[in-house]
């Protein structure tokens, strides 16, 4: 055998491409990978669902069956005891003459370049791996039957995983799922309706919990704004001319009321602390050719803390047709810390169709136009990131301010103790008093809160008084003059290591009370006058 020369093979000019001849296979482990593979969290089956909800909607509007600026309207029937989900909404439905070609093409949506959310063809799949039947049920307007294909997914399940290995995709929706029709009832005029039986337990039973369930999408699904929520109606203005925002209500069982998102005017930062939003800030977001990419929104507010997940709005989010990509944390990359995302409250909406989210909707595919979104924004999370930054210092000085009048004012309960030494008395009292015109002044220049600037008023004012009236009682006798004098100098060392060590002032004062107690009273003392009684 002669071997060639690397050389020579790399000049040898290459024979003219040629077109497959062989059989293209598509095997069945395809529809595992497009349904439970591609679907990990349990939830994003709501949000898949109502997406095409909202897309069927859409077509109803513009085909003249939902009147004007009427909301669509999508109920979720949760049966827990049943385990069963039903979704129904008022779109268009689908003809029956296209049923089931339609509801059995894999990847061959009629919505791609439509404008629409959905367009790959596969997220009325997301449901085949978190249940036992899986059945899709519908009626076109002006049609008198209905329509329904049901998916099979224990027999789905057995077939995917079963031992032979050349098993089609064809084949294998053929065993797992069938078609029938019949005249239509008291069905609605026109509808989808997505039912799934025998839910499997997944993450806490959560599918099958309407508190949930609800919490889930009035975050992610195109409803409209809370009406507590003020600049709702300032935001929807600002993005009318591109965007249609909130069209859904969206009814979950044993939830009062149709779906709202849950932003409002005041919300808890934290314990007994709440934060109110102050003002609306518009972005706009440019393209690489130019025009507008994405518009948005950030709404800001005092910048106290973390906004708490429980909240429901925390980060700065992303939307395509007013349905959330991917999570709160989506643009983390974007701020000079990731943790000041979770401080912020704001959204983007892409408007450019080249920023395309991926199949999973948890993300973008990556390309020069999403690279584009990300550097116009980091001007943003950069400038969000200093507001976070500057509150924190100014919490911290406050925090400081509040903890130095506390100092001053239990410095001056360890003089009124009159147990110390009265050098060591006459030193805290001139030390709290030179401290107050700086604590004035720090309580004028710091950016509180009216509730905090009042309350260092007042314990400003307190200490005032009590700096007046300990240095008026400076001339009473030592508490401990009742001891021997050896005792007394032996007692005010035990109590000057008991302030010196203590973790802090307070607890040593207490201590020491406690102590004092224990002394027997001076002549002419009334009880008021004994610590800790």
């Amino acid at each position: 055998m002669s071997i060639l020369p690397i050389d020579s093979l790399r000049s040898t000019p290459p024979a003219s491409w040629q077109p497959l001849t062989g059989p293209i296979i598509i095997g069945r482990d395809v529809l595992e990978l497009l349904s439970s593979s591609m679907y990990v969290d349990p939830m994003a089956i709501y949000r898949e669902y109502v997406q095409n909800a909202a897309d069927a909607i859409d077509d109803a509007r513009k085909a003249g069956l939902l009147g004007g600026e009427a909301n669509g309207r999508v109920t979720i029937d949760i049966d827990a005891t049943a385990r069963s989900i039903k979704i129904r909404d008022n779109g268009v439905g689908v003809p029956s003459a296209e049923f089931e070609q339609r509801l059995v093409a894999f990847g061959g949506s009629q919505k791609r370049g439509q404008g629409q959310r959905g367009f790959r063809g596969v997220g009325r799949l997301a449901g085949l791996g978190y249940c036992q039947e899986l059945t899709f049920r519908t009626r076109a307007a002006g049609e008198k039957v209905v329509a329904e294909l049901s998916w099979n997914c224990r027999k789905l399940k057995s077939a995917v995983r079963g031992s032979e290995s050349n098993g089609l995709l064809e084949d294998l929706v053929r065993t797992a799922a069938s078609v029938r029709s019949g005249p239509a009832f008291d069905e609605p005029a026109h509808f989808f309706e997505v039912e799934l039986k025998g839910l499997v337990r997944h993450r806490n039973d959560q599918l099958l919990n309407p508190e949930a369930v609800a919490f889930y999408l009035a975050q992610v699904a195109p409803v409209p704004f809370s009406e507590t929520f003020r600049f709702g109606t300032d935001i929807r203005a600002a993005l009318r001319t591109d965007i249609t925002l909130g069209t859904l209500d969206i009814y979950v069982t044993g939830i009062e009321g149709p779906l709202r998102r849950p932003h409002s005017d005041e919300f808890a930062v934290r314990q007994r602390e709440a934060d109110r939003f102050q003002t609306i800030d518009q972005i706009v977001v440019k393209g690489l050719d130019g025009g507008t990419a994405a518009l948005g929104w950030i709404a800001h507010h005092g910048y106290t803390g973390a906004i708490p997940a429980a909240a429901g709005f925390k980060g700065l989010r992303v939307r395509c047709g007013d349905l959330q990509i991917g999570d709160d944390r989506l643009f983390e990359e974007i701020f000079l810390e990731p943790r000041f995302n979770a401080w912020t409250v704001g959204e983007i909406h892409v408007i450019d169709a080249r920023i395309i989210p991926n199949g999973r909707r948890d993300h973008f595919e990556q390309n020069g136009h999403f690279q584009n979104l990300l550097s116009q924004l980091a001007p943003v999370g950069r400038e969000i990131s200093k507001r976070c930054r500057a509150s924190s210092i100014q919490r911290n000085r406050t925090r400081d301010l509040f903890l130095q009048l506390d100092r001053a004012s239990d410095n001056l309960a360890v003089v009124r103790q009159n147990a110390i030494k009265k050098t060591e008395r006459q030193r805290l009292i001139v030390e709290v008093g030179n401290s107050i015109p700086v604590l004035e002044k720090r309580a004028l220049t710091l950016a509180m809160s009216e509730e905090q600037r009042q309350l260092a008023k007042r314990k400003l004012t307190t200490l005032k008084r009590l700096v007046s009236r300990t240095k008026g009682a400076m001339g009473k006798e030592s508490r401990l003059s009742v001891l021997p004098a050896a005792e007394q100098r032996t007692v005010e060392k035990v109590l000057a290591l008991i302030y010196e060590c203590a973790p802090n002032r307070t607890a040593a004062r207490l201590l020491v009370d406690r102590l004092l107690t224990r002394l027997p009273r001076l002549p002419g003392m009334r009880s008021s006058e004994i610590p800790g009684d």
